[in-house]
């Protein structure tokens, strides 16, 4: 085993490395620590000066000791897991020297292994949007509600954000600002009711404060969904105390949640002091270039105690959705109701506990939480909410957890071999798309998931086109989160027609931000950070989030094989969208071709064509392309079910003039291609300027939003040949290329062989990535072209994106649901090869150089499968006789038989 051991000296550190599992020789290397610099900056100079020797794990030779963790070590003044900092940036286990000598070597770096695959930690106390995002990373959930990841002891402040959401509940407030009155509709923050802190001898509650923290460690195990924050403190009247807080959503019983709050007092005995409150006052106060907005969503209409249990019910202010959250504290150590003391005031309830304490005695409270909100067709009913409450504890809703994420990992992992980081942030990714949608598959809750999942307050809650990158995880292991998805598209059909209406378009047109009632809300106007200013607002242009609708019920239905669900909802959705593309089309006579204006692409850096009074562009590729290719779609299911088509043709006032018609424009759409076969963005993209990335990367550096850099400086990127992400080739991500060549060749177009290697490159040179989104696709277009080491480069990024929060403080507003569920799909459909586009799957391994076996389940069709692949071979067994290919030979698959077959 290669190893390098680590002794932490006075400002320096001292590194031995070894080929022989720390045995002699040693290569020595000496590394100054400098305060002055970050800790990354200081760790960074350990890569360099090992940079080309092997390493499969480090050894820590002077740790402190701790027992959430043993390799953090203390110098110039400072305490550091480097354990955990070496981890993420060598991609190996560090461990304890200690551990090692007591149970060798390899079976201590094997345990190391294991556990960062499955926790996602955080040690020390962090301020402003970097613990907010940490806030973001750690929150719990189960798709009715999500939890942020933040200290019990914590109200909202510029440091520390303990928002609630439940999945649909909006409140629209009007603002008027500038002269300007200003409509949103908002995710609600509900109640704080996770709170929970002491105090000792009467003294004011404590707060977190970083000169009464000694310690904080932060543990997320996403095999239990348990949260555990660990904390030493010292007051500054001396007392020291240890104190354990574990959080845990009810996966099953969704209305639920449940704190441990375990208080050690270690050098002192006298009087200790618990307070809990559920905290009515707060606000929608996440997102720092909301607040000029009126925030205030919320009004309580009642509160009350009984014993150990406090209640408070609410309304929200405008859309008028009543919550009612009940809370019990209780202790296995003695009968709280002799004890406790209840106050209101201010839309705060609180509860104080007093009770004597003795040094190094450990004291645990539970506090159990419910939460409940009404809809237009169910009302709160306050003896089920007192029911749930009475059910549930601390160790029931743990067990539920562990019960219910146990399932997700035998049915759901990806399991990745020789790469840590990557299987590590592979399961942060579906723990979250759980968090956020696991309810929604009871069909109980009028929902879908947000592009920000129930994780924070960006975008305001809504849902974007974001689900089409999420969809394919849950049809292929959730198919009723999926469905449920849907059902919240076709439940809000209504407004879409409403929506194309207004417009003077027929049939129905979705919102390009959606949320709790279907109608557009997105604003006319966006305040620019830079400039300050506030610049017109075309996003809603955006019409092809219709076509993601229309693209993920046909793509759920392929996967699912639920064909009641297109005959009962899925051909009327498709057809009334279809209908509102028609009339979209304009028929140009002299060119026999049809033009679609008045719209933008998935670029969103440009809204309409310069010193033009129109607004929108002409002929996006995308759109234009994906419009051919779902009229063809609905031809062949019209055709295939002619009988089951009928029903949803009457709803959806769809004629024979409109099947005739969308048959003509499907073969005519207009595409703008150049002589090297370059497929214009628009029409007159050609014609933009050029614009010198170089220079505006020495002037900014960071340029992913140079549209707000470019407006800062009174320009516009309109403009210029710039986009924010990928645009004119994405439909290579959303359709296999033999669809898309199809599409180009039934609207005349033929271009040169190379053609889609010389798009790439073009596009690829003229994009920012300002949207988390465009390395997912980028990723997946090298890989298509064969370029695996720009495909993973990109994929990484993404990968790592929200646990670095690369875009500098996104991630303290929510997290980036699509881009979770995308890089799933990345792993299985891309790297792993296993494609579910035709009628049967088909596998065609690609894995990156560093991983060297690929594992999961998938459901096709009403099949389970499992894959084994690696380098070689791929295993594959089905719960039913089958037939697969393999890099384009056919197999046939006995039931519950694994077959190997070696692919290379």
């Amino acid at each position: 085993m290669r190893t390098f051991a680590i002794q932490a000296r006075e400002g320096m550190l001292e590194i031995n490395y070894s080929e022989n599992s720390n045995q002699p020789p040693f290569r020595k290397f000496v590394i100054t620590y400098n305060s002055d610099l970050s800790i990354g900056e200081n760790l960074e100079n350990i890569k360099s000066v090992l940079t080309g020797l092997p390493i499969d794990a480090g050894i820590i030779e002077n740790s402190l000791n701790y027992d959430f963790s043993d390799t953090i070590i203390g110098i110039n003044h400072q305490k550091i897991d480097i354990g955990l900092a070496i981890a993420n940036l060598l991609n190996v286990p560090v461990v304890n020297m200690k551990t090692a000598n007591e149970i060798g070597l390899e079976n201590a770096v094997q345990q190391k292994a294991e556990y960062l695959k499955w926790h996602l930690d955080y040690y020390g106390e962090y301020s402003g949007k970097r613990n907010y995002g940490q806030e973001a990373m750690l929150t719990i959930g189960n798709g009715y509600f999500g939890l942020r990841g933040s200290f019990v002891e914590a109200d909202a402040d510029k440091d520390n954000y303990p928002g609630m959401y439940v999945a649909g509940v909006f409140n629209q407030l009007t603002t008027n600002i500038n002269d300007h009155d200003v409509v949103n509709e908002d995710l609600v923050n509900l109640p704080n009711s996770q709170y929970i802190t002491f105090g000792v001898d009467h003294q004011e509650p404590f707060k977190i404060k970083k000169e009464d923290i000694q310690d904080i460690y932060r543990s997320l195990d996403l095999r239990t969904g348990l949260l555990t924050i660990t904390m030493h403190v010292q007051l500054a009247t001396g007392q020291v105390l240890e104190i354990c807080t574990k959080k845990v959503a009810n996966m099953t019983n969704y209305h639920r949640f449940a704190v441990s709050y375990e208080v050690k007092p270690i050098n002192f005995s006298g009087s200790l002091q618990i307070y809990t409150k559920i905290d009515g006052s707060v606000q929608n106060l996440n997102v720092d270039r909301y607040k000029d907005f009126d925030q205030k969503h919320i009004e309580i209409i009642g509160m009350s105690a009984n014993d150990n249990q406090i209640s408070m019910r609410g309304r929200t202010k405008t859309s008028k959705v009543e919550f009612m959250i009940n809370s019990k504290l209780t202790s296995d150590d003695f009968d709280i109701n002799d004890l406790v003391d209840t106050s209101t005031e201010n839309q705060i309830i609180s509860q104080t506990l007093s009770l004597d304490v003795e040094p190094n005695k450990a004291y645990t409270f539970e506090k159990n939480v419910s939460v409940f909100t009404s809809d237009g067709q169910h009302p709160i009913v306050e003896d089920d909410v007192r029911k749930e409450l009475s059910a549930s504890s601390f160790e029931d809703t743990l067990k539920d957890s562990q019960s219910f994420f146990n399932n997700v990992w035998k049915t759901s992992d990806i399991k990745i071999s020789n790469d840590i980081t990557s299987q590590k942030l592979t399961r942060v990714n579906i723990f979250h798309l759980m968090v956020s949608g696991s309810a929604l598959g009871t069909g109980d809750i009028d929902a879908s998931t947000g592009a920000r999942g129930l994780h924070g307050e960006a975008y305001r809650g809504h849902v974007f086109w974001d689900v089409t990158f999420d969809l394919p995880f849950y049809a292929s292991h959730y198919p009723k989160i999926a469905k449920q998805c849907l059902m919240y598209r076709y439940n809000r059909l209504n407004p879409a027609r409403d929506y194309a209406k207004s417009e003077g378009k027929a049939g129905a047109m979705y919102p390009w931000q959606s949320g709790m009632y279907g109608d557009e809300q997105s604003q006319f106007l966006h305040l620019n950070p830079v400039s300050g200013k506030w610049d017109p607002d075309n996003s809603r242009l955006q019409r092809h989030v219709s076509i993601s609708v229309a693209y993920d019920i046909i793509n759920y239905v392929h996967i699912s094989g639920d064909l009641q669900f297109m005959h009962d909802y899925g051909f009327e959705m498709l057809l009334s969208i279809t209908k509102f593309w028609i009339s979209m089309a304009s028929y140009d006579k002299q060119a026999d071709r049809y033009d679609i204006k008045e719209v933008m692409g998935p670029d969103e850096f440009h809204e309409e064509y310069p010193n033009s009074t129109d607004r929108g562009l002409t002929n996006n590729a995308y759109t234009n392309i994906m419009v051919s290719w779902l009229f063809d779609k609905v031809n062949s299911f019209i055709n295939e079910y002619p009988d089951k088509v009928t029903d949803a043709e009457h709803k959806a006032d769809f004629s024979n003039d409109d099947l005739n018609k969308m048959t003509d424009i499907s073969h005519k759409l207009r595409l703008d291609v150049n002589e090297d076969g370059i497929i214009g963005q628009f029409e007159g993209y050609f014609n933009l300027s050029k614009l010198n990335f170089d220079s505006y990367r020495r002037k900014y550096g960071d340029i992913s939003r140079i549209d707000r850099l470019l407006k800062g400086e009174g320009k516009s990127p309109d403009a210029y040949q710039v986009a924010k992400q990928a645009d004119t080739l994405m439909a290579y991500y959303i359709l296999p290329m033999s669809e898309v060549q199809t599409v180009l060749n039934n609207l005349g177009y033929q271009l040169p062989e190379n053609y889609f290697t010389k798009n790439l490159q073009y596009y690829l040179n003229r994009t920012t990535h300002g949207s988390t989104l465009s390395r997912i696709v980028y990723s997946v277009l090298n890989e298509l072209d064969g370029n695996m080491d720009q495909s993973w480069q990109l994929f990484s990024t993404a990968l790592l994106s929200d646990y670095y929060d690369i875009q500098g403080g996104t991630t303290a507003e929510g997290i980036h649901l699509g881009v979770m569920g995308a890089t799933l799909e990345i792993e299985t459909r891309n790297y792993g090869g296993v494609s579910t586009d035709g009628k049967a799957v088909s596998i065609n391994p690609h894995l990156p150089k560093l991983w060297t076996k690929l594992e999961f389940c998938q459901l096709f069709q009403g099949i389970n499968y499992s894959f084994v692949i690696d380098r070689n071979n791929v295993s594959v067994k089905a719960n039913a006789d089958t037939n697969i290919t393999v890099k384009g030979k056919n197999y046939s698959l006995t039931k519950n038989k694994v077959q190997t077959i070696k692919y290379r």
